[in-house]
């Protein structure tokens, strides 16, 4: 994430944004390639009015990793939620209405790590949440983001090693109605994105996120995660 600060990071994309200078956040899933199937389904409108997102992103972290997290105020959302968080607002945008929920629930760590988070994105037709945890065993299995439609449902599972799971309530493109499983590619994190960045350096595309959109997704975090900078 693009740290605590709010109104520092948005100097830096005002800043970026004067002198024509690209911001490449680095969160994981951007490129995946169920994000970017995702992406053309909700483009199509395949999916109908989208009512519901669910994300989930935990692991097991170890004592050393737990301190070094603990230094942050946001907790285990602030450092592994964002990477969920980002694809939330690129499908609903801005919510209207955050609520976080946060506590220490290991017995095991004496330390202040807020290690086992919800946050919940209300919009005026839509709901999301958005779940992260430091305590999960083989939490990379379950990490996973749902959207639900009028009209069918997209299923992303595990994000690390891509597989969907699509639900149409009519033929939609090349997909059949009724449930079905699609096979992805392996995935390598950040090649997409280094790839995309290379094309926008050499004047070939725009960026596809725009300095509007890492602005709000890092605002949206901070309240997520109850940082009271999130209202700078």
């Amino acid at each position: 994430p693009a740290g605590e600060s709010l109104s520092q990071f948005r100097r830096i994309l005002r800043d970026a944004e004067q002198q024509r200078r690209m911001v490449q956040m680095g969160y994981m899933y951007r490129y995946n390639p169920g994000v970017v199937m995702l992406r053309e389904f909700l483009r199509e409108g395949w999916l109908g009015e989208v009512f519901e997102v669910h994300t989930v992103m935990s692991k097991v972290v170890d004592a050393r990793n737990r301190a070094d997290f603990a230094r942050f105020p946001g907790g285990i959302l602030f450092e592994l939620g964002c990477h969920v968080l980002d694809l939330v607002i690129q499908i609903l945008g801005k919510p209207a209405h955050v609520t976080a929920h946060s506590q220490h629930a290991s017995s095991q760590h004496n330390d202040i790590l807020r290690d086992n988070m919800l946050a919940v994105l209300d919009y005026p037709n839509a709901i999301a949440t958005v779940k992260s945890s430091a305590m999960e065993v083989e939490g990379f299995a379950r990490r996973h983001l749902t959207v639900c439609g009028t009209h069918g449902t997209f299923h992303i599972q595990p994000l690390d090693d891509p597989a969907v799971r699509i639900s149409l309530d009519q033929p939609r493109g090349k997909y059949q109605r009724g449930v079905q499983d699609i096979a992805l590619p392996t995935y390598r994190r950040y090649v997409g994105d280094a790839a995309d960045m290379a094309r926008v350096l050499r004047g070939e595309k725009q960026s596809d996120f725009s300095y509007a959109h890492d602005l709000l997704v890092q605002e949206t975090l901070l309240l997520a995660c109850g940082v009271t900078a999130g209202t700078e």
